[in-house]
């Protein structure tokens, strides 16, 4: 099986010849903008922790810059690319190597756990390697978490505010439902900044690396999944308002305030805090005894 080529893709002598040669125009409705950096794909491939015997997913691979890279660390690679016009470039670009297969569609609409049963039957550890467009990447990253597909990590390039919001810690200004959400699912980690200078074309923002350990269990036992992010939801629903006033609008008729405020009171979390510093077993707390006491059903 071949693994080596001549030129990186991820440079931008390499990267201008490929889009002249099929004439590629970027379609700002795809957020497409590719890396011309290989330093930083290695250090995404060592983020991975890939090996031979582990496979990969890579979500809009692009040209392939960092398709050929994984292809180097992994045993098999899966690219989902949903832009009809790179499957021929792709094909082209990756012909050198047998261990990468590119899948057209779009990852929100596929069923991952047979794909993943199809393409990569034989690696007992996958894991998901990608540079997200960044209007999807919060839809795509809760879909492979809350599917609970077999995954060992996430390394993904995403918006830089979005990579601190999903790694914030309780009290940040940065903390909010997706922070819970993420780490719920994960344990996670800003893995590196990434300048925005280093794509082709080059975005409006930096953006970041960030890594996501996919955790067998979650860390708070909760009575009911649905239950606890519909807490979590309505506790940032008006950011400065307090977590009662959140609470009440939406969540809990008004009719049952008083019970809503007995019951925090007796939970140890007092009425006037506001979502942002409740803490993830707080949030656990607070969605099993609303289920307790029947004022959320299940």
């Amino acid at each position: 099986m071949t693994q080596t080529t001549g030129k990186d893709i991820a440079t931008p002598t390499r990267t201008k010849e490929v889009l002249e040669k099929y004439g590629f125009s970027f379609k700002k409705s795809l957020g497409q903008n590719f890396l011309i950096d290989t330093n930083i794909l290695h250090n995404i491939i060592e983020a991975a922790d890939l090996t031979k015997e582990k496979a990969a997913i890579e979500i809009g691979p692009g040209i392939g810059a960092l398709t050929e890279q994984l292809g180097r660390a992994a045993g098999k690679v899966m690219a989902i690319e949903i832009d009809q016009r790179l499957l021929p470039i792709l094909s082209d670009t990756l012909s050198p190597y047998e261990n990468i297969e590119v899948v057209h569609g779009d990852v929100l609409d596929l069923d991952l756990h047979a794909l993943l049963a199809e393409k990569l039957s034989g690696f007992d550890k996958i894991s998901v390697v990608a540079n997200l467009p960044y209007y999807v990447t919060t839809p795509i990253l809760m879909k492979l978490l809350e599917e609970r597909l077999p995954l060992e990590n996430i390394v993904v390039m995403i918006q830089k505010e979005v990579a601190e919001r999903i790694a914030a810690k309780p009290g940040s200004k940065e903390y909010g439902s997706l922070s819970v959400a993420a780490q719920f699912y994960a344990r996670t980690q800003v893995a590196m900044i990434v300048p925005a200078s280093v794509f082709i074309p080059r975005p409006n923002v930096d953006s970041a690396v960030i890594r996501l350990q996919v955790r067998e269990k979650p860390p708070v036992e909760v009575d009911d999944v649905d239950v606890f992010f519909r807490v979590v939801k309505g506790s940032f629903a008006l950011r400065r308002k307090t977590l009662l006033n959140n609470l009440m609008n939406g969540l809990f008729p008004k009719t049952q305030k008083e019970e809503v405020v007995q019951m925090l009171t007796d939970i140890g979390i007092e009425p006037t805090r506001r979502g942002e510093t409740l803490s993830m077993e707080e949030f656990a707390r607070l969605a099993n005894e609303s289920i307790r006491r029947g004022l959320i059903a299940k």
